[in-house]
């Protein structure tokens, strides 16, 4: 008869439940019992353990000790005795990804994007120190208590599979768990780091869709849509916004040569990792509303304008991250004014011009006299010398004259306050203009003016962007609610 496994066993902690197991090892919630801390400590048997497992051990260890991120599980401690290898972590009360989404069954993008800013953040350190993850999945990203959706922050933990690779270096051997596994490994082909991409292509698809894209029942049903080549369709039945269907396509190229780099995933406008919740982004939001004010006192309402929508571009994030409801809704009311002055600033030039007379401009709540609005509207309804030198080198051109026409509607739309048709038609006349751009001759007087069109109109879209983000932030920050955020 079998003797039963021990049960491991360190003097200096109190042993738990067990909260997880793998293939080699099993996870315990245990409590130092000097300090009452509980902590999380993976258990391996010894004489449980292959070569490979050794390796895999060895190679966790080794970059659990370097590796020092917030969305990083961090090793606190790693002891051995004659049975057990023992890792001690830090523990990570909300469980994995996978339970929440199992409890939630779909995650809406808002939440979608903060849980993967943090993931990517954590990627672009692990790329800083050249290591790859390959068995990126939901089971293994934990959330411990923090700023996030439902008050959680994400961390990647189980390293057993990483290791260093430097961009551009290959490997053979096959890594990771088969749903979440890169094509090319699981076909046994030569891979790279661009692997882990692939993995998050296909953890950002379950949070929405609420299942993998290759879902299958055996390993072997999995392998077969593998090798059949097939098209990863996005389904119509959740909406999902524009930037948001980029990313997850250009993740989930099956090719690596056509999968997204590191650089454009780390720069992607759904991350928007410019805008990160950080206490530097909160010291440089307040520094631009304050420069907003000021400009706002002086007149230069236009300046002012553009100002206090690069402070709501980061406050806005700072806002979803943020758990405490007090501080929660005092940024809420700061950014509330600051909406408003904006908007006041820039309805005033939406207005009809009113004849100035002693009455209306003693007792005008514009911010600018009615002279200098009217002056305002007649140059914003009048097409830039920019705008109307490229129109006319466009005449040979008809796809560049079509996207500029559209650019031009949506300067049109934004002034009849029409921001969602505004931003939808600046979007699409970027999508058109950026590969006309790229093949214009360098130097070129056309390619001038296209390239400082097209960082005008950038620039107006994400004024826009800002500005609807504000104005809809109790409906962005739909936080899960109901997931129970201990495990038993």
């Amino acid at each position: 008869m079998a003797q039963p496994t021990p049960r491991p066993d360190i003097s200096a902690y109190q042993m738990l439940e067990r909260i997880g197991s793998g293939s080699y090892a099993t996870v315990y919630r245990a409590m130092l019992k000097s300090t009452k801390e509980i902590f999380a400590v993976k258990c391996v048997e010894k004489a449980s353990l292959s070569k490979s497992a050794v390796d895999n051990i060895i190679t966790e260890i080794s970059l659990l000790k370097k590796l020092k991120h917030e969305h990083i599980v961090e090793m606190r401690d790693f002891l051995w005795d004659d049975r057990f290898i023992y890792i001690v972590m830090e523990y990570c009360a909300g469980g994995s990804l996978h339970g929440y989404i199992r409890v939630k069954q779909k995650l809406n993008e808002t939440t979608c994007r903060v849980f993967l800013r943090q993931l990517s953040l954590a990627l672009r350190y692990m790329r800083e120190n050249d290591v790859s993850h390959f068995d990126l999945k939901p089971q293994n990203l934990l959330l411990a208590k923090g700023p996030g959706p439902g008050g959680f922050r994400l961390k990647v933990a189980d390293f057993g599979f990483a290791q260093h690779l430097r961009l551009g270096q290959e490997n053979t051997s096959v890594k990771g768990s088969p749903l979440y596994m890169a094509p090319e490994v699981l076909l046994k082909h030569c891979y790279d780091a661009t692997a882990d991409l692939w993995s998050i292509g296909v953890i950002l698809y379950e949070c929405l869709f609420g299942r993998a894209p290759y879902s299958s029942q055996t390993f072997q049903e999995l392998v077969d849509k593998i090798r059949a080549n097939r098209r990863i369709e996005i389904p119509k039945t959740v909406k999902i916004s524009v930037e948001c269907e980029d990313l997850l396509t250009r993740l989930l190229q099956r090719s690596p040569r056509d999968r997204i780099s590191f650089e454009e995933f780390f720069k992607h406008a759904f991350l928007d990792l410019e805008h990160a919740p950080s206490e530097e982004n909160l010291e440089r939001a307040i520094g631009l509303i304050n420069d907003a004010i000021e400009l706002d006192k002086r007149q230069e309402y236009d300046a002012a304008y553009k100002l206090y929508c690069k402070g709501l571009q980061y406050f806005v994030p700072i806002i979803q991250a943020e758990t405490c409801p007090n501080k929660k809704q005092i940024l809420r009311q700061r950014v509330q004014t600051y909406l408003n002055r904006a908007e006041e600033i820039k309805h005033s030039f939406q207005s009809d011009p009113e004849p100035e007379t002693p009455a209306s401009s003693s007792s005008s709540k514009s911010p600018q006299k009615p002279s200098a609005r009217i002056q305002q509207i007649q140059r914003a309804l009048q097409p830039s010398e920019n705008y109307q030198q490229l129109l006319v080198l466009a005449a040979s051109s008809p796809d560049l004259k079509s996207a500029l026409e559209i650019g031009r509607q949506a300067e049109l739309y934004a002034l009849e306050n029409k921001l969602d048709t505004a931003l939808d038609s600046y979007k699409t006349a970027l999508g058109a203009l950026m590969p006309l751009l790229s093949a214009e001759p360098r130097g070129s007087r056309r390619r001038d003016l296209l390239h400082a069109q097209i960082v005008c109109w950038m620039e107006a879209a994400e004024q826009i962007k800002t500005v609807r983000s504000a104005q809809i932030l109790e409906e962005m920050d739909a936080v899960a609610t109901g997931y129970n955020c201990c495990v038993q």
